[in-house]
């Protein structure tokens, strides 16, 4: 098996489509319409979001999207990592490719919504384990008992 490769990716190409659209379709049958923000395809592309892929011999296995949301404020939006290749790092080396890149934004703060139930765990502790801490709403987003909010400096 060969190491994971991550690069920014158009979110105009297919794959990264396909699993934005895997993620959009996921969150929506998670989570109520009123506590689900996540960002469609399309508003991706509309909303100047960068995104970074994970790859392994070309496939894509993850996606993460970074949105500035504030002079130095970023967001990270659309984590998602195929449910074939969990396991395999593919998200992390997304979350670290994301934080460089805001690093490199001039942004000095990364923030995130993300659920609060059992199969948002995973995520959470990975947010964790990178220096994420629980945070107040940040941005547009109100307090919900399915969100969580966190954030963490550069």
């Amino acid at each position: 098996m060969t190491d994971l490769q991550t690069q920014i990716e158009s979110s105009t190409s297919d794959d990264v489509r396909a699993v934005l659209q895997r993620h959009f379709e996921l969150m929506r049958a998670t989570s109520p319409a009123e506590s689900c923000h996540v960002m469609d395809p399309d508003a991706v592309l509309e909303a100047d979001v960068v995104i970074v892929g994970a790859r392994r011999d070309g496939q894509l296995l993850a996606v993460g999207g970074l949105k500035a949301i504030g002079p130095d404020h970023g967001e990270l939006k659309s984590m998602h990592t195929l449910q074939e290749a969990r396991g395999q790092g593919a998200g992390k080396h997304v979350l670290r490719a994301l934080l460089k890149h805001a690093q490199t934004m001039g942004f000095t703060k990364v923030s995130l919504e993300t659920g609060s139930d059992s199969p948002f765990e995973p995520a959470r502790q990975m947010y964790q384990a990178h220096g994420f801490n629980e945070c107040p709403p940040f941005a547009d987003y109100v307090k919900d008992p399915l969100s969580v909010f966190m954030t963490r400096t550069l």
